[in-house]
Protein backbone atom coordinates (compact mmCIF):
# COMPACT_ATOMS: atom_id res chain seq x y z
CA UNK A 1 0.00 0.00 0.00
CA UNK A 2 1.37 3.15 -1.60
CA UNK A 3 0.85 6.78 0.64
CA UNK A 4 -0.17 8.09 -2.45
CA UNK A 5 -3.34 10.19 -1.59
CA UNK A 6 -5.32 12.02 -4.15
CA UNK A 7 -7.85 13.73 -2.44
CA UNK A 8 -5.23 14.80 0.00
CA UNK A 9 -3.13 16.21 -3.14
CA UNK A 10 -5.81 18.35 -4.26
CA UNK A 11 -6.68 19.83 -0.77
CA UNK A 12 -3.24 20.57 -0.35
CA UNK A 13 -2.35 22.05 -3.99
CA UNK A 14 -5.13 22.37 -6.02
CA UNK A 15 -5.06 26.33 -5.33
CA UNK A 16 -1.79 26.14 -7.09
CA UNK A 17 -3.72 25.41 -10.39
CA UNK A 18 -2.90 28.64 -12.41
CA UNK A 19 0.92 28.61 -10.93
CA UNK A 20 1.72 24.98 -11.79
CA UNK A 21 0.34 25.82 -15.98
CA UNK A 22 2.44 28.76 -15.71
CA UNK A 23 5.77 27.10 -14.87
CA UNK A 24 5.30 23.61 -16.30
CA UNK A 25 3.06 23.77 -18.93
CA UNK A 26 1.96 25.49 -21.68
CA UNK A 27 2.56 28.92 -20.24
CA UNK A 28 0.60 31.15 -22.61
CA UNK A 29 -2.79 29.30 -21.23
CA UNK A 30 -2.86 31.02 -18.09
CA UNK A 31 -1.81 34.41 -19.87
CA UNK A 32 -4.92 34.41 -21.97
CA UNK A 33 -7.35 32.74 -19.49
CA UNK A 34 -6.46 36.05 -16.84
CA UNK A 35 -6.48 38.48 -19.66
CA UNK A 36 -10.34 37.85 -20.90
CA UNK A 37 -11.56 37.30 -17.31
CA UNK A 38 -11.54 33.25 -17.69
CA UNK A 39 -9.63 32.24 -15.18
CA UNK A 40 -12.61 30.98 -12.42
CA UNK A 41 -12.42 27.92 -10.09
CA UNK A 42 -14.63 24.96 -10.89
CA UNK A 43 -15.10 23.39 -7.79
CA UNK A 44 -17.61 20.47 -9.27
CA UNK A 45 -19.46 19.58 -12.40
CA UNK A 46 -22.19 17.29 -13.38
CA UNK A 47 -24.89 17.75 -16.34
CA UNK A 48 -24.94 20.61 -18.03
CA UNK A 49 -23.47 22.75 -15.13
CA UNK A 50 -20.12 23.92 -13.50
CA UNK A 51 -20.15 25.22 -9.78
CA UNK A 52 -17.77 27.92 -8.19
CA UNK A 53 -16.50 27.72 -4.59
CA UNK A 54 -19.11 29.52 -3.45
CA UNK A 55 -21.79 27.47 -4.94
CA UNK A 56 -22.72 29.45 -7.75
CA UNK A 57 -23.72 27.43 -11.41
CA UNK A 58 -22.52 27.93 -14.47
CA UNK A 59 -24.07 26.86 -17.66
CA UNK A 60 -21.76 24.91 -20.19
CA UNK A 61 -22.62 25.98 -23.87
CA UNK A 62 -19.08 24.27 -25.01
CA UNK A 63 -18.90 20.77 -23.60
CA UNK A 64 -15.23 20.57 -23.97
CA UNK A 65 -15.02 21.22 -27.69
CA UNK A 66 -18.02 18.48 -27.88
CA UNK A 67 -16.54 16.24 -25.85
CA UNK A 68 -19.32 16.10 -23.16
CA UNK A 69 -21.85 15.00 -25.23
CA UNK A 70 -23.94 13.43 -22.48
CA UNK A 71 -22.61 16.39 -19.72
CA UNK A 72 -20.18 15.58 -17.02
CA UNK A 73 -20.25 12.31 -14.88
CA UNK A 74 -23.01 10.65 -16.44
CA UNK A 75 -24.29 8.14 -13.64
CA UNK A 76 -24.07 5.26 -16.41
CA UNK A 77 -20.66 5.90 -17.84
CA UNK A 78 -19.73 6.31 -13.91
CA UNK A 79 -20.77 2.64 -13.48
CA UNK A 80 -19.58 1.28 -16.69
CA UNK A 81 -16.32 2.74 -15.68
CA UNK A 82 -16.31 1.07 -11.65
CA UNK A 83 -17.39 -2.22 -13.25
CA UNK A 84 -15.04 -2.73 -15.40
CA UNK A 85 -12.08 -1.43 -13.58
CA UNK A 86 -13.51 -3.79 -10.75
CA UNK A 87 -13.50 -6.70 -13.17
CA UNK A 88 -9.62 -6.61 -13.34
CA UNK A 89 -9.57 -7.78 -16.94
CA UNK A 90 -6.47 -8.65 -18.47
CA UNK A 91 -6.31 -5.62 -20.59
CA UNK A 92 -4.10 -4.84 -23.72
CA UNK A 93 -1.92 -8.22 -23.90
CA UNK A 94 -1.96 -7.61 -27.79
CA UNK A 95 -1.98 -11.51 -28.76
CA UNK A 96 -5.49 -12.38 -27.22
CA UNK A 97 -8.79 -10.54 -28.19
CA UNK A 98 -10.75 -9.19 -25.42
CA UNK A 99 -14.91 -8.76 -26.12
CA UNK A 100 -15.46 -5.11 -25.21
CA UNK A 101 -13.60 -4.00 -28.61
CA UNK A 102 -16.03 -6.53 -31.00
CA UNK A 103 -19.03 -5.30 -29.36
CA UNK A 104 -18.68 -1.52 -28.97
CA UNK A 105 -17.71 -2.16 -33.22
CA UNK A 106 -20.68 -3.98 -33.50
CA UNK A 107 -22.82 -1.45 -31.75
CA UNK A 108 -21.13 1.63 -33.64
CA UNK A 109 -21.49 -0.01 -36.97
CA UNK A 110 -25.27 -0.40 -36.56
CA UNK A 111 -25.46 3.22 -36.76
CA UNK A 112 -23.68 3.18 -40.18
CA UNK A 113 -25.01 0.22 -41.80
CA UNK A 114 -22.86 0.40 -44.99
CA UNK A 115 -19.64 -0.16 -43.21
CA UNK A 116 -18.19 -3.32 -41.96
CA UNK A 117 -14.95 -2.58 -39.52
CA UNK A 118 -13.57 -0.06 -37.00
CA UNK A 119 -10.25 0.53 -36.01
CA UNK A 120 -9.75 1.97 -32.45
CA UNK A 121 -7.01 5.12 -31.28
CA UNK A 122 -7.12 7.51 -29.02
CA UNK A 123 -8.18 10.56 -30.18
CA UNK A 124 -9.53 12.48 -33.00
CA UNK A 125 -6.99 13.35 -35.00
CA UNK A 126 -5.97 9.44 -35.01
CA UNK A 127 -9.04 9.28 -36.03
CA UNK A 128 -8.28 11.10 -39.33
CA UNK A 129 -4.79 9.67 -39.47
CA UNK A 130 -5.85 6.38 -39.71
CA UNK A 131 -8.45 7.24 -42.63
CA UNK A 132 -5.45 9.13 -44.40
CA UNK A 133 -3.33 6.24 -44.15
CA UNK A 134 -5.97 3.63 -44.80
CA UNK A 135 -7.30 5.73 -48.13
CA UNK A 136 -3.98 6.54 -49.44
CA UNK A 137 -2.80 2.29 -48.81
CA UNK A 138 -5.97 1.11 -50.62
CA UNK A 139 -6.01 3.35 -53.39
CA UNK A 140 -1.98 3.90 -54.05
CA UNK A 141 -2.85 7.50 -54.49
CA UNK A 142 -0.55 10.25 -52.58
CA UNK A 143 -2.68 13.15 -52.15
CA UNK A 144 -5.66 13.81 -49.61
CA UNK A 145 -8.33 16.78 -50.62
CA UNK A 146 -9.50 18.81 -47.72
CA UNK A 147 -11.44 22.25 -47.45
CA UNK A 148 -10.41 25.42 -46.43
CA UNK A 149 -11.32 26.38 -43.03
CA UNK A 150 -11.46 22.98 -41.60
CA UNK A 151 -10.18 21.44 -38.64
CA UNK A 152 -8.89 17.73 -38.62
CA UNK A 153 -6.56 17.58 -35.29
CA UNK A 154 -3.40 18.83 -35.11
CA UNK A 155 -0.75 15.85 -35.77
CA UNK A 156 1.47 16.14 -39.09
CA UNK A 157 -1.02 14.06 -40.96
CA UNK A 158 -4.11 15.89 -40.02
CA UNK A 159 -2.71 18.97 -39.76
CA UNK A 160 -1.88 18.46 -43.48
CA UNK A 161 -5.63 18.43 -44.04
CA UNK A 162 -6.25 21.77 -41.48
CA UNK A 163 -7.56 24.51 -43.58
CA UNK A 164 -6.35 27.09 -41.20
CA UNK A 165 -2.42 29.15 -41.99
CA UNK A 166 -2.86 29.97 -37.83
CA UNK A 167 -2.29 26.33 -36.95
CA UNK A 168 0.10 25.05 -40.06
CA UNK A 169 2.57 27.77 -39.68
CA UNK A 170 5.60 27.03 -38.85
CA UNK A 171 5.31 23.32 -39.24
CA UNK A 172 6.29 22.79 -42.84
CA UNK A 173 6.88 21.17 -44.49
CA UNK A 174 3.56 18.77 -44.53
CA UNK A 175 1.92 16.07 -46.72
CA UNK A 176 0.97 16.69 -50.22
CA UNK A 177 -2.53 17.56 -49.49
CA UNK A 178 -5.11 20.19 -51.42
CA UNK A 179 -7.39 22.67 -50.72
CA UNK A 180 -10.87 22.96 -51.80
CA UNK A 181 -13.57 25.49 -51.18
CA UNK A 182 -16.78 23.59 -49.08
CA UNK A 183 -19.38 23.48 -51.79
CA UNK A 184 -16.93 23.93 -54.66
CA UNK A 185 -17.78 20.70 -57.19
CA UNK A 186 -16.16 22.11 -59.92
CA UNK A 187 -12.89 22.41 -57.77
CA UNK A 188 -13.22 19.34 -56.67
CA UNK A 189 -13.62 17.88 -59.86
CA UNK A 190 -10.68 19.64 -61.24
CA UNK A 191 -8.43 18.15 -58.81
CA UNK A 192 -9.24 14.53 -58.84
CA UNK A 193 -8.29 14.75 -62.76
CA UNK A 194 -5.10 15.06 -62.10
CA UNK A 195 -5.74 11.01 -61.00
CA UNK A 196 -3.53 11.18 -57.90
CA UNK A 197 -6.25 11.98 -55.17
CA UNK A 198 -6.79 8.93 -52.41
CA UNK A 199 -9.56 10.46 -51.02
CA UNK A 200 -11.63 13.84 -49.60
CA UNK A 201 -11.42 14.44 -46.03
CA UNK A 202 -14.74 16.67 -44.97
CA UNK A 203 -16.67 18.18 -42.07
CA UNK A 204 -20.64 17.96 -42.79
CA UNK A 205 -20.52 20.89 -40.63
CA UNK A 206 -17.26 22.98 -40.41
CA UNK A 207 -16.45 23.39 -36.43
CA UNK A 208 -14.45 27.00 -37.68
CA UNK A 209 -17.72 29.45 -38.26
CA UNK A 210 -20.55 26.50 -38.02
CA UNK A 211 -20.71 26.11 -41.87
CA UNK A 212 -22.48 23.52 -43.52
CA UNK A 213 -21.96 21.76 -46.35
CA UNK A 214 -24.65 23.30 -48.69
CA UNK A 215 -27.61 20.40 -49.90
CA UNK A 216 -26.43 17.75 -52.18
CA UNK A 217 -22.80 18.47 -52.15
CA UNK A 218 -21.89 15.22 -50.06
CA UNK A 219 -23.79 13.65 -52.26
CA UNK A 220 -22.35 15.39 -56.04
CA UNK A 221 -18.89 14.99 -54.25
CA UNK A 222 -19.37 11.22 -53.33
CA UNK A 223 -20.20 10.14 -56.73
CA UNK A 224 -16.98 12.65 -58.67
CA UNK A 225 -14.95 10.65 -56.41
CA UNK A 226 -16.64 7.14 -56.92
CA UNK A 227 -15.94 8.22 -60.26
CA UNK A 228 -12.45 9.40 -60.27
CA UNK A 229 -11.91 5.99 -58.06
CA UNK A 230 -10.85 8.06 -54.73
CA UNK A 231 -12.83 7.90 -51.37
CA UNK A 232 -15.25 9.94 -49.45
CA UNK A 233 -13.82 10.30 -45.75
CA UNK A 234 -16.32 12.02 -43.59
CA UNK A 235 -15.19 13.34 -40.53
CA UNK A 236 -17.41 13.44 -37.58
CA UNK A 237 -14.97 13.70 -34.88
CA UNK A 238 -17.33 17.10 -33.55
CA UNK A 239 -20.72 15.89 -35.49
CA UNK A 240 -21.05 12.70 -34.89
CA UNK A 241 -23.03 11.17 -32.12
CA UNK A 242 -26.20 12.85 -32.29
CA UNK A 243 -24.92 16.71 -32.09
CA UNK A 244 -26.60 17.63 -35.47
CA UNK A 245 -30.35 15.84 -34.54
CA UNK A 246 -28.72 13.02 -36.51
CA UNK A 247 -26.18 9.64 -35.31
CA UNK A 248 -24.19 11.14 -37.91
CA UNK A 249 -24.28 14.62 -39.21
CA UNK A 250 -23.97 13.24 -43.28
CA UNK A 251 -26.98 11.54 -42.55
CA UNK A 252 -28.84 14.23 -42.78
CA UNK A 253 -28.45 14.06 -46.79
CA UNK A 254 -29.84 10.87 -48.60
CA UNK A 255 -28.05 8.87 -50.40
CA UNK A 256 -24.23 9.54 -48.37
CA UNK A 257 -22.11 6.68 -47.60
CA UNK A 258 -18.82 7.88 -47.05
CA UNK A 259 -16.07 5.24 -47.39
CA UNK A 260 -14.30 6.09 -44.42
CA UNK A 261 -15.81 8.05 -40.89
CA UNK A 262 -14.19 9.22 -38.11
CA UNK A 263 -15.51 9.73 -34.59
CA UNK A 264 -13.81 10.72 -31.24
CA UNK A 265 -14.81 13.17 -28.81
CA UNK A 266 -18.53 12.08 -27.18
CA UNK A 267 -17.55 8.45 -27.74
CA UNK A 268 -15.59 8.70 -24.63
CA UNK A 269 -17.89 9.76 -22.35
CA UNK A 270 -16.15 12.37 -21.21
CA UNK A 271 -13.81 10.22 -19.26
CA UNK A 272 -11.84 8.13 -21.27
CA UNK A 273 -9.71 8.88 -24.75
CA UNK A 274 -11.00 7.16 -27.70
CA UNK A 275 -11.31 7.57 -31.10
CA UNK A 276 -12.87 5.40 -34.21
CA UNK A 277 -12.40 4.65 -37.81
CA UNK A 278 -15.14 3.15 -39.34
CA UNK A 279 -14.54 1.83 -42.91
CA UNK A 280 -15.71 -0.44 -46.02
CA UNK A 281 -14.55 -4.06 -45.45
CA UNK A 282 -12.07 -4.02 -49.17
CA UNK A 283 -10.19 -0.88 -47.75
CA UNK A 284 -9.80 -2.95 -44.32
CA UNK A 285 -8.71 -5.96 -45.91
CA UNK A 286 -6.57 -4.01 -48.45
CA UNK A 287 -4.42 -2.59 -45.09
CA UNK A 288 -4.08 -5.94 -43.37
CA UNK A 289 -3.82 -7.97 -46.18
CA UNK A 290 -1.26 -10.56 -44.90
CA UNK A 291 -0.25 -11.95 -41.41
CA UNK A 292 2.64 -10.28 -42.00
CA UNK A 293 0.63 -6.90 -41.93
CA UNK A 294 -1.36 -7.23 -38.83
CA UNK A 295 0.32 -4.79 -36.82
CA UNK A 296 1.06 -2.48 -39.97
CA UNK A 297 -1.28 -0.08 -38.08
CA UNK A 298 -1.90 -0.21 -34.51
CA UNK A 299 -2.51 1.87 -30.78
CA UNK A 300 -0.57 1.23 -28.04
CA UNK A 301 -3.88 2.19 -26.36
CA UNK A 302 -6.52 1.32 -28.99
CA UNK A 303 -9.38 -0.71 -27.85
CA UNK A 304 -8.67 -0.27 -23.93
CA UNK A 305 -11.21 -1.93 -21.67
CA UNK A 306 -12.01 1.17 -20.26
CA UNK A 307 -12.67 3.27 -23.50
CA UNK A 308 -14.81 0.37 -24.55
CA UNK A 309 -16.34 0.01 -21.61
CA UNK A 310 -17.23 3.98 -21.71
CA UNK A 311 -18.10 4.08 -25.89
CA UNK A 312 -20.58 1.13 -24.81
CA UNK A 313 -22.18 3.07 -22.01
CA UNK A 314 -22.19 6.41 -24.29
CA UNK A 315 -23.72 4.25 -27.54
CA UNK A 316 -26.42 3.03 -24.65
CA UNK A 317 -27.39 6.24 -22.77
CA UNK A 318 -28.02 8.12 -26.72
CA UNK A 319 -30.58 5.32 -26.94
CA UNK A 320 -31.91 5.20 -23.93
CA UNK A 321 -32.80 9.12 -23.43
CA UNK A 322 -33.18 9.92 -27.22
CA UNK A 323 -30.83 12.40 -27.09
CA UNK A 324 -30.44 12.22 -30.61
CA UNK A 325 -33.97 13.40 -31.03
CA UNK A 326 -33.76 15.40 -28.11
CA UNK A 327 -30.50 17.45 -29.70
CA UNK A 328 -32.82 17.98 -33.00
CA UNK A 329 -36.02 19.69 -30.64
CA UNK A 330 -34.26 21.40 -28.76
CA UNK A 331 -31.52 22.73 -31.03
CA UNK A 332 -34.18 23.90 -33.14
CA UNK A 333 -35.85 25.45 -30.44
CA UNK A 334 -32.44 27.34 -29.76
CA UNK A 335 -31.66 28.27 -32.84
CA UNK A 336 -35.09 29.87 -33.69
CA UNK A 337 -35.07 32.08 -30.63
CA UNK A 338 -31.96 33.08 -31.38
CA UNK A 339 -33.10 33.79 -34.83
CA UNK A 340 -35.80 35.99 -34.07
CA UNK A 341 -33.35 38.33 -32.40
CA UNK A 342 -31.48 39.27 -35.77
CA UNK A 343 -34.34 42.27 -36.43
CA UNK A 344 -33.39 43.79 -33.11
CA UNK A 345 -30.47 43.72 -33.12
CA UNK A 346 -27.57 45.28 -35.97
CA UNK A 347 -24.52 43.31 -34.95
CA UNK A 348 -26.54 40.00 -35.04
CA UNK A 349 -26.19 39.54 -38.82
CA UNK A 350 -26.84 35.25 -38.94
CA UNK A 351 -27.46 32.57 -36.74
CA UNK A 352 -27.32 28.81 -38.42
CA UNK A 353 -26.14 25.08 -37.86
CA UNK A 354 -28.62 21.74 -36.76
CA UNK A 355 -29.23 20.18 -33.81
CA UNK A 356 -27.05 21.18 -31.35
CA UNK A 357 -23.93 22.78 -33.22
CA UNK A 358 -25.19 26.34 -33.98
CA UNK A 359 -22.95 29.29 -34.75
CA UNK A 360 -23.99 32.78 -33.64
CA UNK A 361 -22.49 35.49 -36.56
CA UNK A 362 -22.11 38.99 -36.01
CA UNK A 363 -21.27 41.62 -38.70
CA UNK A 364 -21.31 45.43 -39.34
CA UNK A 365 -23.75 47.70 -37.88
CA UNK A 366 -25.43 49.98 -39.60
CA UNK A 367 -25.70 53.40 -37.47
CA UNK A 368 -22.74 55.91 -37.15
CA UNK A 369 -22.27 55.34 -33.65
CA UNK A 370 -22.11 51.36 -33.44
CA UNK A 371 -19.69 51.15 -36.48
CA UNK A 372 -17.23 53.45 -35.46
CA UNK A 373 -16.86 51.03 -32.53
CA UNK A 374 -17.03 47.71 -34.87
CA UNK A 375 -14.02 49.69 -36.59
CA UNK A 376 -12.03 50.15 -33.94
CA UNK A 377 -12.54 46.42 -33.03
CA UNK A 378 -11.85 45.63 -36.26
CA UNK A 379 -8.78 47.76 -37.18
CA UNK A 380 -7.29 46.51 -34.12
CA UNK A 381 -8.00 42.41 -34.55
CA UNK A 382 -11.10 40.34 -36.19
CA UNK A 383 -12.88 38.75 -33.78
CA UNK A 384 -13.04 41.16 -30.89
CA UNK A 385 -16.49 41.58 -30.56
CA UNK A 386 -17.34 38.05 -30.36
CA UNK A 387 -14.75 37.65 -27.47
CA UNK A 388 -16.90 40.93 -26.24
CA UNK A 389 -19.96 38.74 -26.28
CA UNK A 390 -18.31 35.69 -24.98
CA UNK A 391 -16.88 37.34 -21.49
CA UNK A 392 -20.05 39.27 -20.03
CA UNK A 393 -21.96 35.87 -20.71
CA UNK A 394 -19.57 34.26 -18.20
CA UNK A 395 -18.93 37.12 -15.84
CA UNK A 396 -22.03 38.45 -15.57
CA UNK A 397 -24.42 35.25 -16.29
CA UNK A 398 -22.33 32.47 -15.74
CA UNK A 399 -22.66 31.19 -19.19
CA UNK A 400 -19.22 29.52 -21.09
CA UNK A 401 -18.95 29.87 -24.28
CA UNK A 402 -16.09 30.27 -26.93
CA UNK A 403 -15.76 31.63 -30.21
CA UNK A 404 -15.69 29.91 -33.13
CA UNK A 405 -12.23 30.82 -34.51
CA UNK A 406 -9.44 32.75 -34.94
CA UNK A 407 -10.07 35.72 -36.41
CA UNK A 408 -14.18 34.82 -36.66
CA UNK A 409 -16.95 37.11 -35.22
CA UNK A 410 -18.86 33.90 -34.65
CA UNK A 411 -19.54 31.79 -31.56
CA UNK A 412 -20.21 28.57 -31.66
CA UNK A 413 -22.64 26.80 -28.78
CA UNK A 414 -22.46 23.02 -28.51
CA UNK A 415 -23.64 21.96 -25.69
CA UNK A 416 -24.21 18.52 -23.72
CA UNK A 417 -26.80 16.99 -25.69
CA UNK A 418 -28.80 17.06 -22.12
CA UNK A 419 -29.99 20.62 -21.80
CA UNK A 420 -33.82 21.09 -22.37
CA UNK A 421 -35.79 24.37 -22.70
CA UNK A 422 -34.86 25.84 -19.21
CA UNK A 423 -31.25 25.85 -20.39
CA UNK A 424 -32.26 27.38 -23.60
CA UNK A 425 -34.61 29.79 -21.86
CA UNK A 426 -31.48 30.81 -19.53
CA UNK A 427 -29.09 31.16 -22.37
CA UNK A 428 -31.29 33.32 -24.64
CA UNK A 429 -32.06 36.02 -22.18
CA UNK A 430 -29.08 35.53 -21.25
CA UNK A 431 -27.16 36.77 -24.93
CA UNK A 432 -30.22 39.11 -25.01
CA UNK A 433 -28.95 40.87 -21.58
CA UNK A 434 -25.81 40.76 -23.52
CA UNK A 435 -26.97 42.52 -26.94
CA UNK A 436 -28.96 45.37 -25.25
CA UNK A 437 -25.75 46.70 -23.18
CA UNK A 438 -23.54 46.29 -26.88
CA UNK A 439 -26.31 48.19 -28.71
CA UNK A 440 -26.72 50.68 -25.93
CA UNK A 441 -23.26 51.75 -26.06
CA UNK A 442 -23.03 49.64 -22.75
CA UNK A 443 -19.98 51.32 -20.86
CA UNK A 444 -18.45 48.33 -18.92
CA UNK A 445 -18.72 46.08 -22.49
CA UNK A 446 -17.16 48.60 -25.17
CA UNK A 447 -14.72 49.30 -22.04
CA UNK A 448 -13.47 45.38 -22.10
CA UNK A 449 -13.63 46.19 -25.73
CA UNK A 450 -10.71 48.96 -25.65
CA UNK A 451 -8.97 46.64 -23.56
CA UNK A 452 -8.58 43.89 -25.83
CA UNK A 453 -7.90 45.99 -28.90
CA UNK A 454 -4.67 47.38 -26.42
CA UNK A 455 -4.01 43.77 -25.93
CA UNK A 456 -4.24 42.61 -29.45
CA UNK A 457 -1.63 45.72 -30.51
CA UNK A 458 0.80 44.96 -28.02
CA UNK A 459 1.11 41.26 -28.94
CA UNK A 460 1.39 42.02 -32.68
Amino acid sequence: MTGFDLTELLAERGGERYALHTRHLNHQLPRMLHTIGFDKVYERAEGAYFWDADGQDYLDMLAGFGVMGLGRHHPVVRKALHDVLDAGLADLTRFDCQPLPGLLAEKLLTHAPHLDRVFFGNSGTEAVETALKFARYATGRPRILYCTHAFHGLTTGSLSVNGEDGFRDGFAPLLPDTAVELGDLAALERELKRGDVAGFVVEPIQGKGVHSAPPGFLRAAQELLHRHKALLIADEVQTGLGRTGDFFAYQHEDGVEPDLVCVAKALSGGYVPVGATLGKDWIFKKVYSSMDRVLVHSASFGANAQAMAAGLAVLSVLEDEHLVAGARRTGELLRSRLAELIPKYELLHDVRGRGLMIGIEFGRPKSLGLRSRWTMLQTARKGLFAQMVVVPLLQRHRILTQVSGDHLEVIKLIPPLVIGEREVDRFVEAFTAVMDDAHGGGGLMWDFGRTLVKQAVANR
